[in-house]
């Protein structure tokens, strides 16, 4: 029996999606809206963190109060993978934009249900419980809510600007912490300690519900992304039996077709979000509670890096579509590896001054990694099964990165050592680098099974031609791979006999 040849149509000018201004920046502004919301919660819970340990864990020590509270913050992560299977697959059958506009309606009504919670000496045990579970509905929403946005930025992104597109994700989710942090020190300056504590706490997590109104409108109102309706067109007009199923991809098929992929995307994950963590999530704790500073006044010297981190953010999007994303991750890597006992050793100093110089220096290496990471993780898997293979594999890396709180406050607090977080970043900083000098480089190409993409029509020439040009290369070292091949046989058949 025969095969047939198959027939593949030269890419033309045609097959290069322009993508609509108008459209992308309403995309990037409803993902970064819906990242925003989610780390406004992260914010407000990681600066009032010590309030809830009183309010929900009245009978332990100081101490304990604060790991408890944290602990509360970590344990979602443990359900944030079975969100991102369960969402992942969602998206890839029906869509990114449906999935995004359900993803941000559970996180908002999960945040401001917090703020409704009762306090332990009202209801005893069931205020940390219903904490919990409040805390668990936002992390399987958010499970799908982080690689969904970046994926629906990225399939809208031109090839070139995918870098600096990507990084306004990232800046949403920022400004929601600098937000969240900032309502949390303008409540409790106006309110006073006494009555913050009280019932003041509650209100930012009240805000949380305007907010998520807000991001349902705008998202619910976004078209799908070009590659999705590219990849469906696909289905139809091959397989409408496929379309109707939607794609059935295991965790297994990833590890094993996907395997590299999957590991770059679990280190690239794993070091940003543990340097995430540990300087806007557990700092505000341990600049108060281990440095005795007071929690206003740690709460602004973040608030101030933040808004720093704000303006380098897009400038490493920019140049990193210059000069490639490896290069961040590899410096990155280095220089938190290198950075991280100076950083700690400026911030025990007890001088205001110093501080803010070694928290400033982790801010800028984070910026490294999250100013890269939205437009990396999407372009590492083909569109059929990008929601779910990054949502698993973001995930898996998330579940570990978010009991970096707990894990480090309760090293401090059982080892006295207050260079413990330098040590633990020391540690990750180790795993980037693995990961940034092997990961392949995704800057200024298409992403894998999509079309590639052009902000104009002069820009999608320019890329045809790169890629016909690619093309050419990609053939002379095919063709100089045979004609090595053929010499070597030639050696070796002039050693046979009976070979000509």
């Amino acid at each position: 029996m025969k095969s047939r040849k198959k027939t593949v149509k030269p890419i033309g000018l045609n097959d290069i999606t322009i993508v609509d201004d108008a459209k992308m920046r309403k995309a990037i502004t409803a993902a970064a809206l819906g990242n925003a919301m989610e780390w406004f919660d992260f914010g407000v819970y990681g600066f009032v963190a010590y309030v809830l340990g009183k309010v929900f864990f009245p009978g332990a020590d100081p101490g304990t109060q604060m790991i408890a509270a944290l602990a509360t913050f970590s344990v979602p992560f443990l359900i944030r993978p079975l969100g991102g299977l369960f969402f992942g697959a969602l998206g890839d059958k029906y869509g990114r934009q449906k999935v995004l506009a359900a993803t941000i309606v559970i996180m908002s009504l999960s945040t401001f249900t917090i703020g409704l919670i009762p306090s332990y000496a009202s209801i005893g045990i069931w205020a940390p419980i219903l904490l919990l579970l409040a805390k668990m509905a936002q992390g399987f929403s958010v499970g799908g809510e982080y690689t969904g946005a970046s994926i629906f930025v990225a399939e809208y992104a031109p090839d070139r600007k995918r870098g600096f597109l990507g990084s306004w994700l990232d800046f949403g989710s920022i400004a929601g912490f600098v937000f969240g942090a900032g309502v949390v020190v303008l409540i409790s300056t106006t309110l006073g300690e006494a009555k913050f504590e009280e019932w003041g706490w509650r209100l930012p997590f009240f805000l949380a519900l305007p907010l998520g109104m807000i991001g349902l409108y705008l998202r619910h109102a976004l078209e799908e992304t070009p590659a999705f309706q590219q990849h469906v067109e696909k289905l139809e007009q091959g397989d409408r039996e496929g379309l109707a199923r939607g794609p059935k991809v295991s965790f297994k098929e990833v590890a094993t077709k996907h395997w590299r992929s999957l590991m770059t995307c679990i280190g690239v994950v794993a070091v940003t979000n543990v340097t995430y963590y540990m300087l806007l999530t557990y700092m505000p704790s341990y600049l108060s509670h281990n440095l005795h500073y007071s929690e206003n006044r740690g709460v602004l010297i973040i608030i101030a890096i933040m808004v720093g981190m704000l303006f380098v953010q897009p400038l490493i999007g920019f140049v990193s579509d210059k000069i490639g994303r490896k290069p961040f991750i590899v410096v990155g890597s280095i220089g938190l590896f290198i950075l991280a006992i100076p950083a700690f050793m400026l911030i025990n100093s007890g001088k205001i001054g110093l501080i803010f110089a070694g928290l400033l220096m982790l801010a800028v290496l984070l910026n490294f990694f999250i100013g890269v990471m939205a437009s990396t993780l999407p372009a590492m898997f083909p569109t059929h099964i990008r929601y779910s293979a990054l949502a698993a594999a973001f995930n898996v890396s998330v579940l570990i990165a978010g009991l970096t709180p707990t894990v480090v406050a309760w090293l401090v607090e059982s080892t006295n050592d207050l260079y413990m977080p330098a040590y633990y970043l020391m540690v990750i900083a180790v795993v980037g680098l693995v990961t940034g000098v092997t990961m392949k480089e995704t800057a200024n190409k298409p992403l894998r099974g999509a079309a590639p993409a052009a902000s104009d029509l002069e820009e999608a020439k320019e890329l045809l031609q790169e890629h016909h040009d690619n093309i050419e290369q990609k053939i002379e070292d095919i063709d100089a791979e045979i004609a090595a091949l053929e010499a070597k046989r030639q050696e070796l058949a002039q050693q046979h006999p009976r070979i000509d």
